[in-house]
């Protein structure tokens, strides 16, 4: 059991690296895409200088999570060959078709368009970075085809021991996939939304590119807005959906560990996973009920009585999750959401009111909430594999069954500290790039020589 924790514990390691990047690079494609095609409409130098400035961040974001996704990709035989034999045949297709359409089409544009400039047609130019978009958002589509079908396993039969496809347009059609997909989408949009949201509002601070900035501000928020509302909305149809497809995870989410009708919606709770109750608990009386099924009555299955069942169904066996930490994650993910949901209608309201720049709080919350979406989708991550457990594929293999056999635990602590160390200076080098470029700000030249500042303004962490 040693040789699985550790197991587990690498792969969540570099997963959480791996997806760091991920949701800025989903919607920082589409918001440069969106500049540039400003550009070729108005033909005015600011957004060219936007979509540069903007590029130029995404580039180094796209470059490190290349880097740290190809690693996972080495997972799968190292450390989960269990896995990949049991489910390869199902796993492998969506994975394949990523990489030799969904990458190479970003990949082979994103080149086009880095030295397109002043070479192609303004219009195809423009069409190359729209490309990129479209593959960075196909590229996550199949991904989660490939892991919706360990949340839900549809299309397949087992045969000789293995699972193996059945039905191809099942598998596409997955109903977990129209939850997942969106609400993960939609989560990079407004993480790109409130980094650029949050560097503008450093450079208005320093009253310092005003015109370029207040354009990128503009574009930002109404993207954000969108985004971080649509997400929400999304979220609470996916809560509902796994309520019903996996009742486990949503009974381990709100801590409910007694059988409801109805049911309260604890705010707060001090989870007692041994005694299996909670020992304090602030709640709302019948609010469960109601984000379950619209209603303020509705029966919402406890662990104990879900445990029952699955034992009934699959064996002897401990089939709860970590309780206590999937709680308490959901409610981060939650309250970071709401915190942006509150930060963009602030924001929408005094840029419509042009009083903006006369509100340096808001701009300082911005600039200090960049982190937040990344906590956010961090959370939610974590709530979505975790909440799986003890199943890597739900109700057909246990993650016990899925390690590689003979790895030995000197082999996954050398791996697992290697890959830590790498990850960490990577994610390291990619914040020290981004903030000397934001620095550097849009007027930037490499060959020119950087005289010393004098700027007494806001800093950047300040």
């Amino acid at each position: 059991m040693t040789e699985v924790l550790l197991a587990r514990w690498q792969f969540g390691i570099t997963s959480v690296y791996h997806f760091l990047f991920v949701p800025l690079t989903l919607g920082l494609s589409v918001l440069v895409a969106v500049m540039h095609t400003m550009y070729v409409k108005t033909d005015n130098e600011v957004y060219k200088k936007m979509t540069k400035f903007w590029g130029k961040l995404f580039l180094i974001n796209f470059a490190m999570g290349v880097v740290t996704g190809i690693v996972q990709e080495f997972h799968f035989g190292m450390n989960w060959s269990e896995y990949s034999r049991f489910v390869g045949d199902i796993f492998g297709a969506p994975l394949a078709i990523e990489a030799l359409l969904a990458f190479f089409l970003e990949s082979t544009f994103l080149g086009l368009w880095i030295f397109g400039w002043d070479k192609l047609p303004k219009k195809l130019h423009a069409l190359s970075i729209w490309l990129v978009a479209v593959g960075s958002n196909l590229s996550a589509l199949w991904i989660l085809i490939a892991n919706s079908f360990m949340q839900h396993p549809v299309g397949y039969t087992i045969r000789n021991g293995r699972a193996e496809m059945t039905d191809f347009f099942a598998l596409i059609t997955n109903p977990h996939v129209f939850y997942q997909f969106p609400h993960t989408v939609l989560g990079g949009y407004a993480t790109a939304a409130f980094f650029v949201m949050g560097i503008s509002a450093y450079y208005l601070l320093r009253q310092k590119h005003m015109d370029l900035y207040r354009r990128s501000f503009k574009i930002a928020m109404i993207f954000g807005l969108i985004s971080i509302l649509a997400v929400t909305l999304v979220g609470h149809w996916q809560a509902q959906y796994l309520v019903q497809s996996q009742p486990m995870k949503m009974a381990a989410a709100e801590a409910q560990w007694e059988t409801a009708d109805p049911a309260a919606f604890a705010l707060v709770a001090v989870v007692d996973e041994q005694r299996q109750t909670n020992s304090f608990e602030i709640s709302i009386p019948k609010l469960l009920s109601f984000l379950s099924f619209n209603s303020f009555s509705g029966e919402v299955k406890g662990l104990k009585d879900l445990q029952a069942a699955a034992v009934a169904q699959y064996g002897p066996g401990n089939y709860l999750p970590p309780v206590s930490s999937l709680f308490w994650s959901f409610r981060i993910m939650v309250a970071a959401g709401g915190w942006l949901v509150l930060l963009s209608l602030l924001s929408f309201y005094y840029w419509r009111s042009n009083q903006l720049e006369a509100k340096p709080w808001l701009l300082k919350a911005l600039l200090w909430s960049i982190p937040v979406p990344y906590l956010a989708n961090t959370a939610g991550w974590y709530l979505a594999e975790v909440g799986r457990q003890p199943w890597i594929v739900y109700g057909l293999q246990k993650v016990e069954h899925a390690v590689s056999p003979g790895v030995t635990t000197g082999e996954i602590i050398t791996t697992l500290i290697g890959f830590t160390l790498i990850y960490g200076i990577l994610a390291l080098a990619e914040v020290y790039l981004l903030v000397k470029f934001i620095q550097q700000g849009p007027d930037y030249r490499p060959e020119t020589v950087d005289l010393p500042s004098t700027d007494k303004g806001v800093s950047l962490w300040t």
